[in-house]
Parts: C-alpha cells; structure tokens; sequence
C-alpha cells in the first residue's frame, strides 16, 4: 500500500479530522467535486439531470456506525421516503444502503428487519436495493444478511471486493442463488493476509471475477455490475462480455459522481448501461478520505480545484 493511500485511510478514521474538516468552507468546496451536495433534494436534482442523458443512478446516505436502534430506524425511514419519491418522480434511481447504517451492529435480526423493508418498498418502485460492503469484518454477517434477503426478495443486489482474498470463495458461494454483484475494488485499510496489498493484483483479481460473474450472466445466472473508474480494466470486462454474448443490458457499469464524467457519457454513446452513484448527507468526511485513498493523484486535482483560476 503506498504511503499517501496508508496516510489517508488513517485520517478517514479520526474523528477529530473529521469533525474539523465538516466546519471548514475550503473542504464542503472540494467535496463537492464527488457529491452534488448535502441534501436530498440536491442528490435528486442531479439524478435527473443525468436521467436527461440516458444515465441510470444510484443514491445513497452517506454515515455508518450508529449507537442505537432508534436512529437505524430512523435511517430505515429516510429511504423509504427516498423510495417513494423515487417511484412518485419515475427516475430510473435505485438505493444502496450500508448494513453498519441499519443496526448490523446492535442486532442482526433488527437490521434484517430493516433491509427487508427497503427491499419491499424498492420492488415497488421498480429497482434493485443494493447492499454494500463495509470493511473485512462485516463480510460473513452481510453475507449472511443477503442470502436472507434474497429467499423473498430476487431483485436485491450486494457488493463484492475484489481486494480481499476470499471473495472468489465468496463468489463462488453465491453464485447458485442468482445474484445481483456489483464488484469494486475496495477502499477500506485491510492487513496484507487479508487484502491483496498491491494495486496490480488487486486489479487482476478485479479481471478474474468480473470474467467469473460474465460466464455466469450468459447462462442467465447472475446481473454482473462493475464498479470501477478503469477504463482500460473495463475495456477488457467489456470485450470479454461480448465474447461470451452477454448483451450490454445483461451487465452495468457504476461510476461516482463527479469522476471521469467525460468516459460516463462515452460508455453511455457506445450503448453501455452506466449508472452514476451519487452520495449525499452531512457524514462525508470518512467516504471522501476513502475516495481520495483510491487514487491518491485526485489529492492534486482537489488543491488545484481550490485555487483562484
């Protein structure tokens, strides 16, 4: 892991930082290069201004660990007003929620509760509940949360890592239950016996599953998802997809907001199905160091974005 990657994954989890930096004009201005702003409806705004150019989108609330039951459920109602909206306005916006967000951490059995519930109100507005992975020591709980989803709920989709050694097991596993996997790299600090700590495994390992998830897809047996800013990793993902005859439609492609916007509208032009994850909420500061921590050259373009043209 490189020094500036190491050095920013460990200011994401300082408190301290995190409460300094959420005060600081300069910061609420850079952060917006990777959210359109705070609020719901400035999320939804752009969801519909990317709608307007044939892209799909993906909201989430941004925050994590919560220290009772009653604000998981609190956060439980937000999206199923998000939900709502969603089908009310008819934008092609799904969710994506994290489990440490819903009380995995006080009760499995409530956090199962509470996902389910959003998994409902999402087939009723017509999408997918996506559900994200958080660090190594969440896999085998959500794991287990999403096998339990899926028996009633089929159109609920999850994300693998392709930075942890287990996931093709992981894979592998899930793969009889016909599943929906958005795959990405990784951005939480992981020991090396845990995570591959060398980008160029890491991206090759990206390569193998996303070949894995494709055969799977042509049999009709999973929806493959790659999440990932590498245009020369998706190139081959996407010449491996029609190789294999997986139509353009079987598989999508997820990108952030606010990154490569110029590859985005090219994937779109040549017939890809792009969705644009977009990120709202006050809790920003430990999802923007992880951004950062990705590809530590945007630190670059951040300062250059902050001075006087």
């Amino acid at each position: 892991m490189s020094i500036a990657r190491s050095a920013l994954l460990r200011a994401s989890r300082s408190k301290w930082l995190a409460e300094q930096m959420s005060n600081r004009a300069f910061a609420r201005r850079a952060v917006r290069r990777f959210m359109p702003g705070e609020k719901l409806e400035d999320a939804l705004g752009a969801c519909s201004a990317l709608a307007a150019e044939s892209f799909g989108t993906v909201l989430t609330q941004l925050g994590e660990n919560l220290a009772a039951l009653t604000d998981a459920e609190a956060v439980r109602d937000h999206y199923l007003g998000v939900l709502d909206t969603i089908k009310a306005r008819g934008v092609p916006t799904e969710v994506s929620v994290k489990p440490t967000q819903l009380g995995i951490d006080l009760s499995a059995d409530a956090c199962f509760v509470n996902l389910d519930a959003l998994a409902t109100r999402a087939e009723s507005a017509g999408g997918t509940l996506w559900v994200d992975m958080e660090d190594s020591t969440y896999v085998d709980r959500t794991l287990d949360l999403y096998r339990r989803l899926k028996a009633t709920h089929p159109k609920v989709g999850l994300c693998l890592q392709s930075y942890l050694r287990r996931t093709p097991a992981d894979l592998a596993a899930l793969l009889p239950l016909n599943p929906a996997i958005r795959l990405v790299k990784g951005a939480y600090a992981e020991r090396a016996e845990v995570a591959f700590p060398v980008k160029a495994d890491v991206d090759e390992a990206f390569h193998t599953l996303a070949g894995d998830l494709l055969a799977a897809a042509a049999k009709g047996g999973a929806f493959p998802v790659f999440g990932t800013h590498d245009i020369g990793l998706l190139g081959r993902i996407t010449t491996r997809a029609a190789e294999l005859g997986v139509k353009d439609g079987a598989y999508e492609i997820h990108m952030l907001y606010g990154i490569r916007t110029g590859d985005q509208r090219a994937l779109v032009r040549d017939g890809r199905r792009v969705r644009c994850l977009i990120s709202y909420g006050k809790s920003w500061f430990a999802w923007y160091m992880r951004r950062l921590a990705e590809r530590p050259a945007n630190v670059w373009f951040v300062v250059k974005s902050l001075l006087p043209s």
